[in-house]
């Protein structure tokens, strides 16, 4: 190789050195758009956050993190919205800039400081996060207006970033201060204190720790309507501050409607006040809001009054149980008491029984017996403390009807430890029609129900049997002898669908009829049990041999069933021998008209 090419490869080597050099000791400036501002920020780890916000009577504004809570301290002490403060650190973390004002470029603009804002900057924004501080000033949009310049302190040249950065900068305190009334999620209480001073009276409700109902304190002890009690709580937790009106320490609260305040809500935990709401009158140019704050703080501020509305009710009554029964636990025993006595046992598998008969209940009808217990309304709250020598005023004493549920339960040895869930006793009609006296023993109220609950509770035992006739196949059923007055007739089963008339009897026969009428019959039930025992029989116009079915079953067993008065399209009266009396009940229309046309001598 000659000299000169020597020469000239070390030249290359030297502006390769160079270039090399240069490039790391002055990296180039970010394209436009890329690489962030702020690489360092971690939102999660931001200690505190300060806002000076452009303008000569704006005050600083300041919000530090403490236990992962946001908390302003500057110009007022208040809790923070973090939602919106983490909202602006999430976006100066991500912030990147469109363009880079390099400092020779700043260097060419005298004014440049004047001209991009920076001398009276719209905000500035502190970060402190640990160690790490830095300070931003938004300056003037570009003429667009859709951009704004950007500088960072102690970093020479200026960035222009997009406008939007704005809509996370407060202007205001009011700006980050949490709007939130009352978060009830984590808040830990077990007592309610409403004073109603717009419809005179006081209220106290205290929930059971066990099964979490609320039950009334004061003025007197009742049951509470939970659902009523959780639904105020709920629409309590939506309630958020529409605009913040005062904060002097010691503001007017006269004007506001706030002494005495029209209402006031303590929520406590033992004899601990954990948090407090008063509320006001209206302002006079909005009807819809309602002034509030929390007893001990001076910010007073305007709330949505329709989200109010649930606690603003006419009486104490508003808030009690609406229902006789609420039943928290299982019903194991129910003992009636009246005119004729009996108790329901529960079994296993759903099944009842009626005692002292040992007859098999019907666990629907015990059901409904539960369903109108706790479904029976409240008509009116007759009188709230009633002293035993009151009772015989509203036939209580002795009540004319009583039922006693107990929860089920034996011990080792077989004994019953059943425990009273509720004793429900029954009185005379009011002075108002269609209402009956009611109370519970647990109680010091008496209530007036209406009639119609009161008429479908059972008055005796052998109604509550089940209803259920027989339980049988058509499959299993040989021959059908039909009894109608003088006249008889037998149908033998030959098969599915298949049947015939016994010997010595003549006639047609629709098969499909037949096999549906006996199906029906087979799988019967009564829509009600109506009499037990012979001395009923005229009464129903049951008389031997009128119509009457006799089933002969595969196995040499026998079923009858016998037909009294019919009342048109309705059900009709039907007697069935069980355990060797004869029972009477009401069998559907329907499946008796199916009965009349197909299995009757014609």
């Amino acid at each position: 190789m000659s000299a000169k090419g020597t020469w000239l490869w070390l030249l290359v080597a030297a502006c390769l050195f160079a270039f090399i050099y240069f490039l790391d000791r002055f990296p180039r400036r970010p394209a436009p758009g890329t690489g962030r501002i702020l690489p360092r920020l971690n939102p999660s780890e931001v200690g505190s956050v300060q806002v000076r916000p452009g303008g000569p009577v704006r005050l600083q504004i300041r919000a530090d993190r403490t236990n992962q809570t946001w908390q302003l301290y500057e110009p007022l002490l208040y809790p923070a919205a973090a939602e919106k403060i983490e909202a602006l650190l999430r976006a100066l973390a991500e912030l990147t800039p469109a363009t880079y004002i390099t400092p020779a470029e700043m260097r060419t603009r005298p004014n440049a400081d004047e001209e991009y804002g920076f001398v009276s900057p719209q905000a500035s924004i502190i970060i402190t996060q640990g160690n790490y501080r830095v300070q931003l000033n938004l300056g003037n949009k570009t003429a667009p207006g859709d951009q704004l310049f950007l500088q960072k302190v102690g970093v020479e040249g200026a960035y222009v970033v997009d406008a939007a950065l704005l809509k996370f900068v407060p202007v205001t305190a009011n700006d980050w201060r949490d709007t939130t009334l009352l978060s009830l999620d984590g808040l830990s209480f077990d007592s309610l204190a409403i004073t109603n001073n717009a419809r005179a009276f006081n209220l106290v409700l205290q929930r059971d720790i066990t099964n979490r109902l609320w039950r009334m304190v004061w003025p007197f002890r009742a049951r509470a309507d939970n659902a009523r009690v959780d639904s105020c709580l709920l629409a309590l937790d939506e309630l958020r501050v529409r605009k913040f009106v005062a904060d002097e320490p010691n503001p007017d609260a006269e004007a506001f409607g706030l002494t005495p305040p029209s209402l006031e809500l303590a929520l406590s935990e033992g004899t601990n006040t954990v948090a407090a709401l008063q509320f006001g009158k209206s302002p006079t140019n909005d009807a819809e809001a309602i002034y509030a704050r929390r007893p001990g703080q001076p910010a007073i501020f305007t709330v949505p009054r329709k989200l109010l509305a649930p606690w603003e009710r006419e009486s104490v009554n508003d808030f009690r149980n609406p229902h006789l029964l609420t039943v928290t636990e299982p019903v194991g025993l129910i003992v009636a008491r009246g005119q004729e006595s009996f108790s329901l046992e529960a079994g296993t598998n759903g099944a009842w029984r009626i005692l002292p008969e040992g007859l098999p209940a019907d666990a629907a009808l015990v059901g409904d017996l539960l369903a109108t217990l706790t479904n029976a309304q409240i008509r009116q709250f007759l009188k709230d403390v009633v002293n035993p020598p009151e009772l015989p005023d509203f036939g209580l004493a002795p009540p004319a009807r009583q039922y006693v549920l107990f929860t089920p339960g034996t011990n080792a040895a077989g004994a019953a430890t059943n425990r009273v869930l509720a004793e429900l006793d029954f009185g005379t009609t009011t002075n108002q029609p269609g209402r009956v006296c009611a109370r519970r023993t647990d109680e010091t109220s008496v209530y007036a129900i209406g009639t119609n609950d009161f008429a479908r509770l059972p008055v005796a035992g052998w109604r509550m049997r089940e209803r259920k006739l027989w339980d049988f196949s058509e499959a299993d059923v040989a021959r059908v002898t039909i009894h109608q007055q003088e006249k008889q007739r037998q149908i033998i089963h030959n098969g599915p669908y298949q049947w015939s008339l016994a010997p010595g009897f003549s006639g047609g026969l629709e098969d499909l009829a037949v096999e549906e009428a006996v199906r029906g019959l087979a799988q019967a039930s009564v829509l009600a049990w109506v009499a037990v025992g012979e001395t009923n029989r005229a009464a129903y116009g049951i008389s031997e041999r009128r119509y009457e079915l006799t089933f002969e079953l595969k196995n040499g067993e026998q079923r009858a069933i016998e037909f009294g008065n019919e009342t048109g399209a309705g059900p009709v009266d039907a007697a069935v021998m069980l355990g060797g009396q004869l029972w009477i009940g009401e069998l559907s229309g329907d499946l008796y008209r199916l009965i009349r046309f197909a299995l009757v001598i014609p």
